[in-house]
């Protein structure tokens, strides 16, 4: 039986090619990244003893370093288990929970019609070519030309023009020997009942082809030369080949873009035909767009079959802010662990195409690296609805946020939203500013008496004081250098001293940490000199900790041991099963960076502040006092996490012995 390409393109959409292939191999844990969809085993093609064998669920694909071999769903299951090709596709729609079609004269005569069409569309998208380059053309080249297109890249998305005639195209196609059945299946020439004579869909308009994930052009969009047409963007009706929900525009090309070993890390979703073009002009290979219209449910699966952490980027004005918005809404049921969306959101009055025309893609680089996460967009959006100085205000902020994430489907994704959403509010109705008076303030949006005198003048004193907060000025993440080491300093430190093990791995990012408290700078002087002393097997945790008393640190060693017994932090002690301290080791280092970034943050914050103030400036003051706010809630919530280093190797049975300490 022969299977149509599109049935088979679902069930494999549907499949992600690890749960295939994980029936077949045990994934190496050290090497797999189950976030990133980025999987490694040991060959199942051929005996080996270090993982070579790679599999990614964003191409479908695999690969063996080893022995070479690749291939997808199919070719796996017929090499490996020795399956007909029928007998595989009919496993994987199995496991995607689709009916295998029935042989069917209808439906095969159906597919072979699709690939007349897909003839067809080549054949218009060579016309709308060539008339760009006519004298037809010359306005639709200037244009082109003054939006700072070159043409190497009008080449790459195959641009054209669309003369303004109500039969060039069709006539053009008929004189090729096409039907006109099959010019108007593509969708090429407006007809129906009510219209006497089929007429050209785009005249007199710049033509964008629009490629399937095969790269086959499937439809058009028509930008108009005329300010007065009626609709400035046109796309292709739907059709046989072109449903519009399901299309991002540039996807096959922004998908290679981040399927290479030096590729974007992420995918990039702009709003219209020439941002996409631009950035891609500019270096930014990995932009989509939908077609015109707002991103749909079916649009985002494309993007997280992409990349886990798609950038929704829209343009910084009114109408950007509520498409945004909208987005937000759209993601939030659909969220999972380690998938979800990032905002950016570009200068008002600014497209990416204006970002990237005259300065490059440096300043587009610089919105993309300040992307918003979801929770911080929603939060930001509930904050400006108005002002929250009376409880009952504050009591339907609390329960529309509530409502909000209630709709996440995910369990386990809600009931952290949920903390988020605690962890925010408690932080937001906190009072947080005192006049010279004694008299307590609120944090809240809006004006009030003395807002520029008094209050800039509590802000100020607040910022002299040199804190976020009592409970923040109070944590490791900004009290800098202390006494007692952070818990998390604490973890870092003994985790690689019990498993020096680590140091063969990852021992450009160990040298490299830079620890708050002198006691652990000290110490650390002396884990380096003892790790550069001898060859990586002879680095023993006897050896290292003979070396580090002989220096004295005797009695630091075991005060941080002390310290991690006693918050049961397993994952750091000696006995801990090694896949359990190199992660507990990862955790805390990931605390440890973000908790230095907070405090840079912080004090940045803090120096700009004090300059507003010194000039006045109460709305830069407020903007700032916002941004400082985040900094302070995103410390709270840190300081909880970082109680919960899960020493999860107590949970997993790795640690041996832990019930005895």
């Amino acid at each position: 039986m022969r299977f149509s390409n599109s049935f088979l393109d679902e069930i494999r959409d549907r499949v992600q090619i690890s749960d295939v292939i994980s029936r077949r191999v045990s994934w190496d844990k050290r090497k797999t990244n189950v976030s990133r969809g980025d999987y490694w085993a040991c060959c199942p093609f051929h005996g080996e003893k270090s993982p070579s064998f790679h599999c990614e669920n964003r191409k479908g694909r695999y690969h063996c370093f080893g022995c070479g071999v690749t291939g997808d769903h199919f070719r796996f299951l017929t090499d490996l288990e020795g399956l007909s090709f029928p007998e595989a596709v009919q496993q994987i729609a199995d496991m995607a929970g689709v009916a295998m079609p029935i042989a069917d004269p209808v439906m095969e005569r159906r597919e072979k019609e699709r690939g007349s069409l897909l003839d067809v569309m080549e054949l218009a998208t060579t016309f709308f070519q060539d008339q760009l380059q006519t004298a037809t053309g010359a306005r639709a080249r200037a244009y082109l030309r003054d939006r700072g297109l070159m043409g190497r890249t009008i080449e790459t998305f195959r641009l054209g023009f669309a003369p303004d005639s109500r039969n060039a195209l069709k006539e053009f196609l008929a004189g090729k020997g096409v039907a006109k059945e099959q010019i108007e299946a593509c969708g090429l020439v407006v007809h129906g009942p009510d219209v006497p004579v089929s007429y050209d869909r785009f005249r007199d308009r710049i033509m964008f082809p629009i490629l399937s994930s095969r790269e086959k052009v499937i439809a058009f969009g028509g930008r108009a030369m005329s300010p007065d047409a009626p609709a400035k963007y046109l796309n292709s009706n739907e059709t046989e080949l072109f449903h519009k929900g399901n299309v991002l525009y540039n996807f096959a090309r922004a998908r290679r873009s981040i399927q290479g070993a030096d590729g974007a890390q992420t995918i990039i979703a702009v709003e219209g035909y020439m941002d996409v073009i631009a950035l891609h002009q500019a270096g930014v290979e990995n932009a989509v767009a939908p077609l015109g219209t707002a991103l749909t449910e079916n649009q985002l699966e494309l993007l997280w079959k992409m990349t886990p952490q798609p950038v929704l980027c829209f343009d910084g004005d009114g109408a950007g802010v509520r498409a945004a918005n909208r987005a937000a809404d759209l993601a939030l049921p659909h969220l999972k662990p380690g998938r979800t969306v990032r905002f950016a959101l570009l200068p008002d009055g600014k497209d990416p195409d204006d970002l990237v025309r005259h300065e490059g893609r440096a300043p587009f680089d610089k919105v993309m690296s300040q992307a918003k996460p979801l929770a911080e967009m929603l939060w930001s959006r509930e904050l400006n609805t108005g002002k929250f100085d009376t409880p009952e205000a504050r009591a339907e902020l609390e329960a529309r946020l509530k409502q909000m994430v209630a709709v996440i489907a995910d369990e386990n994704v809600r009931r952290h939203y949920q903390q988020d959403i605690r962890d925010r509010l408690n932080a937001f109705f906190q009072p947080q500013f005192q006049n010279r008076g004694g008299e307590r303030r609120s944090f809240e949006r809006g004006s009030g008496p003395g807002r520029r005198g008094g209050q800039q003048e509590a802000r100020g004193a607040r910022i002299a004081g040199g804190g976020v907060s009592e409970r923040l000025a109070r944590s490791g993440l900004v009290r800098g250098h202390q006494d007692i080491p952070a818990l998390r300093e604490s973890v870092l430190a003994l985790t690689i001293v019990n498993h020096p093990a680590l140091m063969q791995d990852e021992y450009d990012e160990i040298a490299s940490i830079d620890y708050d408290n002198r006691e652990l700078q000290r110490l650390w002087s002396g884990v380096l000199g003892a790790a550069a002393a001898v060859a990586g097997p002879h680095l023993t945790r006897e050896y290292l900790i003979e070396r580090l008393e002989e220096q004295g640190f005797g009695t630091l060693l075991k005060s941080l041991e002390q310290q991690i017994r006693n918050a049961r932090l397993w994952i750091a002690t000696e006995e801990a099963a090694m896949e359990d301290a190199r992660e507990g080791y990862r955790q805390a280092l990931a605390f440890h960076k973000r908790a230095k970034a907070l405090r840079w943050q912080k004090i940045e914050l803090e120096r700009e502040i004090a300059e507003a103030t010194e000039a006045g400036d109460g709305d830069v003051i407020d903007q700032l006092m916002r941004a400082l706010q985040e900094v302070h809630f995103e410390g709270l919530r840190l300081e909880n996490q970082e109680a919960i280093i899960d020493g999860f190797g107590v949970l997993s049975g790795r640690v041996k012995g832990a019930a005895s300490h």
